[in-house]
Formats: C-alpha cells, sequence, structure tokens
C-alpha cells in the first residue's frame, strides 16, 4: 500500500490556491489553510481538507498537526512579518520541509535565514510548476508550454538503467519524448535511439501533461 504524502498550503491566493489546485489533481493529500473565509469555502470541494486559522498563532499550528506533514508551503500574499513568522514556527515544530513564498529578495534572505528549506519567487516559479517539483523526488524542473503540454527535467531511474532508447520506446509506450539527456554536465540534444540511458542521467521530457504523468509514475517513481 502507498501511503500518500501530505501537503498544508498557508495562503489560498493565486499563487498558493494554483499550488493547492495542482498539488490535488495530483493525488496528494492536502490541506488548506486561509484566514479568509470566502477563499477557504472555495478550495472547501477542491482540497482534502480546508480551515479558516491564523498560522502566527503557535497553537493553532500545533492543533493542526503541521509537524507531521510532509510538506508546508507558506504562500501567504503581502504580510511579511505573517510569513516570516510562520515558517519560523514551522521549522521550530520540526516539520520536515517548508517552502516559503518570497516578495523580494530582502524577503527571501530572512526567510533563507530562518531555515526555509526552499524559497519560491511568483513572478519566477508559478504555482503549478513548484507543485510538481515538490511531488516528485524525480523532478528537477518543469515548464509549462500550454494547459496540456509541458516540458520536464527529470532523473532517470533503476527501471531505466542500461536500457537503450529504442528498448524504452517511450513515445510508444507513454506517449512522450526525450529530447535531450545530460551526463556529467554536458548535454546530448535528440539522442540517438542506441543510446543507454544510466540511472542518475537528467532527461529532458516533452509531452502532455497526463503522459508525463504516466511516464513518472510507471518509469521513475515507487522504485
Amino acid at each position: 500500500m502507498i501511503v500518500k504524502k501530505q501537503f498544508a498550503v498557508i495562503g489560498l491566493g493565486r499563487f498558493g490556491g494554483s499550488i493547492c489546485r495542482t498539488l490535488s489533481e495530483e493525488g496528494a493529500e492536502v490541506l488548506a489553510i486561509d484566514m479568509d473565509e470566502d477563499r477557504v469555502n472555495e478550495f472547501t470541494p477542491i482540497a482534502t481538507h480546508a480551515v479558516i486559522a491564523d498560522s502566527t498563532d503557535e497553537s493553532v499550528l500545533k492543533s493542526l498537526g503541521l509537524r507531521n506533514f510532509d510538506h508546508v508551503i507558506v504562500a501567504i500574499g503581502d504580510n511579511l512579518q505573517a510569513s516570516i513568522l510562520t515558517t519560523l514556527m514551522l521549522k521550530e515544530l520540526g516539520v520536515k520541509k517548508v517552502t516559503a513564498k518570497a516578495q523580494n529578495d530582502y524577503h527571501e534572505k530572512v526567510l533563507n535565514k530562518i531555515g526555509a528549506d526552499r524559497v519560491a519567487h511568483p513572478e519566477r516559479d508559478m504555482g503549478v510548476r513548484v507543485a510538481h517539483n515538490i511531488t516528485s523526488s524525480s523532478v528537477l524542473d518543469y515548464l509549462e508550454l500550454s494547459h496540456e503540454h509541458s516540458i520536464v527535467e527529470v532523473i532517470a531511474g533503476r527501471k531505466m538503467d542500461g536500457k537503450t532508447l529504442i528498448e524504452l520506446d517511450v513515445r510508444a509506450n507513454y506517449g512522450v519524448n526525450i529530447v535531450a539527456i545530460k551526463v556529467g554536465g554536458k548535454i546530448n540534444v535528440s539522442p540517438r535511439a542506441d543510446q543507454t540511458v544510466h540511472s542518475g542521467d537528467i532527461l529532458i521530457v516533452i509531452g502532455s501533461d497526463s503522459d508525463i504523468d504516466r511516464f513518472k509514475k510507471q518509469l521513475l517513481e515507487n522504485e
């Protein structure tokens, strides 16, 4: 039985909301948190659970059991103090991984100093992209080409080790294309069919979101 990862998203604005939606679409368990009742009501049918709560109250964070979550995303909007306090308390509570949204470079420096594991800039990192990166340890980068198509940078795993591209035949089996392979800092664009893939190689894969998701789940994850 595969245990689903548990995520909490604090702040349900445009950035946090897109993360929450994408995580839910990926099948993850998501706790959505915001102080705004209307926003919480909007995400009640989307997230696993949605609650109205003040994340700057340590007793609230404890009562929600956030220390037991695999990953907490602090996507609080313009309130820098609330963002910093929430991030600090989450790390003090022992949350394994905290991703925090930064408004500017100064905010990013503070978040890094108080222990945020990852800092995201909304203007640089779409919520969708962040969500894809944190749901899969095999995904290094994600670029949305359209509403249905993307390019992902993934790490080849044991299931692909020692096999050639023609043996893997990912186009026929999964509907995706491996357009480049990175090995030791060198990139091979349009690799030949007899190119051998090794565990740890970085693959640049293009395809529809549904096909990429199938490719990830069947070839890269749960090894």
